[in-house]
């Protein structure tokens, strides 16, 4: 089959200005719940885009794992691509795609470093070996080949056996604040809903429908 040739009916649920909160905050809370809640695979999975200083753009999947205060968090290796242009330029863009529900969410704001006492409580909880790992890799580095990896990771499980396993100090969290959301809803025809929340001065949200 012809990639122009691929394409499939939307769901008919529609998103009606009367129905959406004043601050968008709430709306994508429910959205993300909704999308747990369906079985979507990796419902936190995120677009992550970035524009270094020379204004050259990159992508890449990161997860979000944490939501609170108004701001998304996702950790990193502080030494990778990503974070060194992330410190560079904090203007970041997010993007949820939930396909079996039809549903985008991309978000615009500032990404800056999370504390490290929130960094090395997250790093605490994550899977022993996903710790190894961390530890073991210089994310974003040329590397030997695969036995070096695992080389590296079965040294340091070596030299930690029986202890915990320490955060370094080039890992850790960013959060980001945004200052803008958009809301897409698939619809049949491609006469889709979009809804824009722009933060303003004073703190408050400006809702405005879009154009599919």
């Amino acid at each position: 089959m012809k990639l122009s040739d691929i394409r499939r009916e939307y769901v008919d649920t529609p998103l009606r200005a009367d129905d959406l909160p004043a601050e968008p905050f709430s709306l994508f809370r429910g959205w993300l719940d909704l999308a747990e809640k369906a079985d979507v695979d990796l419902p936190n999975a995120m677009v992550l885009a970035t524009s270094d200083g020379d204004g050259q753009p990159s992508t890449r999947m990161v997860l979000l794992k944490g939501f609170e205060d108004e701001a998304l968090f996702f950790y990193t290796d502080y030494g990778s691509i990503k974070a060194k242009v992330i410190d560079e330029n904090p203007r970041v863009s997010l993007n949820f795609f939930w396909a079996p529900l039809d549903r985008q969410v991309s978000i615009i704001g500032l990404a800056e470093r999370c504390s490290r006492e929130r960094s090395e409580a997250y790093f605490g909880s994550r899977p022993r070996a996903s710790q190894i790992s961390a530890v073991a890799s210089s994310q974003s580095q040329p590397v030997a080949d695969r036995a070096a990896l695992e080389e590296a990771f079965q040294a340091i499980e070596a030299r930690h056996e029986g202890q915990d396993i320490p955060c370094k100090a080039e890992w850790g969290g960013y959060k980001v604040r945004p200052s803008e959301f958009i809301f897409w809803q698939g619809r049949p025809s491609r006469l889709h809903d979009r809804f824009r929340y722009e933060c303003l001065d004073d703190g408050s949200w400006r809702l405005q429908r879009l154009s599919p």
